[in-house]
């Protein structure tokens, strides 16, 4: 467990890593800058959780497993980033953005954490 949290926590970087670069190409940043936050590498890390909740759901549709992924992903991120927010931590703000709820969950970003619930439970089934 320990393993996959290290493991999550570090591809959770990397994947915010070529969020954030995207963004930057997309606004014509030809530096393509792109960051993340150290305290995020827990937060990423709690993706571990997957593995158990996949082998419990190992005969339910992927459909089904990526849409529990999802509300699974905006439970931890609204926890996290509410407590975060509570000591002026948070490194997100999604207040400006019109699908936001409380400022730390954007719905809009339903399709991305569907699709990265299911590239964890790949990478987790394969470490097992």
């Amino acid at each position: 467990m320990k393993k996959n949290f290290l493991i999550c926590g570090f591809i959770g970087w990397c994947l915010e890593i070529l969020w954030t670069g995207l963004h930057s190409i997309l606004a014509g940043e030809l530096t393509m800058t792109a960051r993340t936050s150290l305290l995020m590498f827990p937060i990423y890390g709690c993706a571990t959780i997957i593995r158990p909740v996949s082998a419990r759901l190992s005969k339910v549709s992927t459909f089904i497993r990526g849409c529990i992924y999802t509300v699974g992903i905006f439970f931890v991120e609204f926890l996290s980033g509410t407590l975060l927010r509570r000591f002026h931590m948070c490194p997100w703000d999604y207040s400006s953005s019109p699908f936001n709820f409380m400022g730390v969950i954007r719905f809009d970003y339903a399709p991305l954490w569907f699709g990265t619930g299911l590239f964890f439970e790949k990478i987790l089934g394969k470490l097992s």
